[in-house]
């Protein structure tokens, strides 16, 4: 694949940029390490553009580069002219519902009534794998209450609005994926307050009714309003259909900012081991997610489909609900350590199943015999 000469610079800048940094953090002079850091993550977001397979990387390093320089300068993320930042969390979560409302139609709701199996199967298991892994994960960790019903919260979370780029990504059935997080959000107002009263009710107190108020006010009535603006003004305002992944793409990237310079000290104090947890949740969704799916027999693009969105959780929500909470730098810190992690972990998993050929379970089935060695009968 011939790169163009631009990228061969800016690949090459990166590296030198990687090397630095690594050269800083061997002889501990780390004074400019974080604007090294964020160049370097800069320059490998546009980098990686330059090849398909690293593509969907583009927007992880993104959003690495804004934790970087979150963390480094702090103050310019909590807030400005006197007006705190966070503030802005709960607005940008409605127009990011509203952007996945008017992405959605009656249509995407038919994989609902041609396969109800892989839906249910779907919703299941993000309703119960995840706040279940994640109670495990908080009880082992010792971290803080707040930050321990945190990452429980992040279990509880709806799917990803981004997971159906990944499903796509990854060969898996779009639809299918489309319909669990149009379903599983739509179920969240309910689902979080009763799941977070069973599995965090242990650790912080809390108000299921207000809890899902706020819910219903931050994914309800945006994606309401989504779904009337698809319905009556659907390609008459092409600009806003083109700019809405954009916008909610920025949404998220800010969210991040704002809660990683909020949360800061507590990130720093605990940073290894709360990535770790967090890891470990969106690892052990992707991977219990498969084989339950396996188990129930579903074919191994609906597998992959139900790994994908049992995996990816909708962490912005999170955010948002954290900072209706009054919680944004405790409950609201396993959320944004979410977001660069649960990209990089999606973008590797799709790449890894987009080069695998998708086998029915007709065809593993008819394989079977063929594996198994042959038997010399005159032997």
């Amino acid at each position: 694949m011939k790169i163009h000469g631009i990228y061969k610079i800016i690949i090459a800048c990166s590296l030198l940029l990687f090397i630095m940094a690594m050269a800083m953090l061997f002889t501990q002079n780390t004074d400019y390490i974080g604007p090294v850091l964020m160049a370097f993550f800069l320059s490998a977001a546009i980098g990686v553009r330059a090849f398909q397979a690293t593509k969907g990387l583009s927007f992880t390093l993104i959003i690495l580069t804004v934790v970087v320089t979150a963390l480094n300068f702090p103050n310019y993320f909590l807030e400005f002219r006197g007006y705190e930042l966070a503030g802005l969390i709960t607005p940008l979560i409605q127009v990011i519902m509203f952007g996945m409302g008017t992405s959605m139609g009656i249509k995407d709701f038919i994989a609902l009534g041609k396969s109800p199996k892989s839906v249910i199967v779907g919703v299941f298991a993000q309703f119960l794998l995840m706040p279940l892994i994640a109670f495990a994960l908080a009880s082992a960790s010792g971290f803080s209450p707040e930050i321990s019903a945190g990452l429980i919260l992040l279990g509880c979370a709806p799917v990803s609005v981004a997971s159906p780029v990944f499903a796509y990504l990854a060969k898996a059935n779009v639809a299918l994926c489309i319909t669990i997080v149009s379903v599983t959000t739509l179920l969240a107002p309910l689902f979080i307050p009763v799941l977070m009263k069973f599995y965090a009710g242990g650790f912080i107190p809390i108000d299921v009714l207000g809890m899902m108020w706020s819910i219903v006010k931050m994914v309800l009535f945006p994606i309401g309003a989504g779904l009337i603006f698809n319905k009556f003004l659907h390609g008459k305002a092409k600009w806003l259909d083109a700019s809405m992944p954009f916008v909610s793409m920025a949404g998220i990237a800010l969210i991040v900012a704002i809660i990683m310079a909020a949360g800061r000290d507590s990130l720093l104090n605990m940073g290894l081991v709360l990535v770790l947890m967090v890891l470990l949740l969106n690892l052990l969704g992707y991977l219990s997610a498969y084989w339950m799916a396996r188990l129930f027999k579903l074919e191994e693009q609906d597998c992959r489909t139900i790994s994908i969105t049992t995996g990816m959780q909708n962490a912005g929500l999170v955010s948002g609900i954290a900072k209706e909470m009054g919680k944004i730098a405790t409950v609201g810190l396993a959320s944004a350590v979410c977001g660069p992690l649960m990209g990089f972990t999606s973008s590797v998993m799709a790449s890894y199943w987009n080069g695998k050929p998708l086998k029915t379970n007709k065809e593993e089935l008819m394989e079977g015999p063929e594996k198994q060695p042959k038997i010399d009968e005159n032997s």
